[in-house]
């Protein structure tokens, strides 16, 4: 019971911490990001340019575009409104942000899980590619916490959701095959 204390503890140190950034580029640059990643707009865009890339380019794109919709489905369909948990306290959020939350549950981090998901699954076809796109999702994830949007522990197990969808787009093909055996 102690480590579970101890762990809900961190986490809620980790988010006040990372809410409480007052740097200039974290200021700029994270409101930016978000806004591109809204509604996925960041990965849709990330997989246009990733097609004009050739072949290896297009599978990159279709694996991470596989991958973002099944980690959107787990986070947004099935775990959210399982699993209802409020956002952070808006005492622990330093600036204006704060008033532009969702109502949703906090758990699990969807833009989370979905930037994770898409750049996982880039890399496992094209490891630079998926390289590029990490720095955003790791952005969007710093994000989430900074805003208020969630805790460090929505986006870890979001960033897990993303992993494993991408992990299960990756050996589909093959599930498939043995499955109509």
């Amino acid at each position: 019971m102690r480590l579970l204390a101890d762990l809900h503890e961190g986490d809620h140190r980790l988010t006040r911490w990372v809410a409480s950034w007052r740097s200039d580029c974290a200021r700029r640059v994270l409101p930016a990001v978000e806004e591109t990643a809204e509604h996925t707009k960041l990965w849709w865009g990330a997989a246009v340019v990733l097609s004009t890339a050739g072949w290896r380019g297009r599978r990159a794109a279709m694996a991470g575009l596989a991958s973002m919709a099944v980690a959107e489905l787990a986070s947004n369909c099935v775990l959210k409104p399982v699993w209802n948990r409020r956002r952070p306290p808006k005492e622990w959020i330093s600036h204006e942000e704060v008033d532009d939350r969702p109502d949703s549950s906090s758990f699990p981090s969807g833009h989370t899980a979905a930037g994770v998901g898409f750049s996982a699954a880039v890399a496992a076809v094209w490891p630079w590619a998926g390289a590029v796109c990490a720095v955003p999702a790791v952005a969007v994830a710093a994000e989430r916490v900074h805003t208020g949007a969630h805790y460090s522990s929505d986006v870890a197990v979001g960033a897990a959701i993303g992993i494993t969808a991408a992990a299960l787009v990756r050996r589909a093909p093959r599930l498939a095959v043995r499955l109509l055996r």
